[in-house]
């Protein structure tokens, strides 16, 4: 059976209690368990979904950098899945999404509304849990740390993380 990696990555990652986790995906706690239980005994195999090279994962990444900068809607939605989802975790402690987001055309129109907005938004390429990730600085603060999800080809999941206690040892805007 295919895997859900969301609500682990909620509860593992994110440190969501199960009670968020059932909340944000619109399931009981006690199917949130058993998604967490597959998803990390697919871990412990070490089978991932998608066995992506980095300077690939790179890549996509860059373009989606660059599209995100430009105000590009057609090239983000371009480079997203028609299936893409995004979490965003903002800790209770800023305002964040509190339901996934799906699709690319709405993601990538999430995007673009935020480069509309009249403010100073810049791009980052660094490490994200271990992956090529992105940090978004808003008028020289940090507003988020973006981890991303690529079958090789396009983004499949994008996981937004705005909880100021999570973005406190990161370093601020050069």
């Amino acid at each position: 059976p295919r895997i859900n990696p969301h609500a682990f990555l909620l509860r593992q990652v994110f440190d969501h209690d199960y009670a968020e986790v059932a909340a944000l995906l619109d399931k009981t706690e006690a199917a949130c368990r058993q998604l967490v239980h597959r998803a990390a005994g697919r871990v412990r195999q070490e089978r991932p979904r998608f066995d992506v090279p980095r300077d690939t994962h790179r890549r996509l990444l860059e373009q989606f950098m660059q599209a995100a900068r430009s105000g590009k809607r057609d090239d983000l939605q371009a480079l997203l899945s028609g299936d893409v989802q995004l979490v965003g975790d903002g800790g209770g402690k800023v305002q964040s999404f509190g339901k996934i987001l799906q699709g690319a055309y709405r993601i990538a129109n999430l995007y673009w509304a935020l480069w509309r907005r009249p403010m100073e938004v810049v791009y980052r390429m660094a490490q994200v849990n271990g992956e090529p990730g992105l940090l978004r600085y808003v008028d020289g603060q940090l507003e988020s740390a973006q981890a991303f999800v690529t079958d090789g080809e396009r983004i499949v999941a994008i996981y937004v993380v705005r909880n100021p206690d999570k973005l406190a040892g990161i370093a601020p805007l050069s």
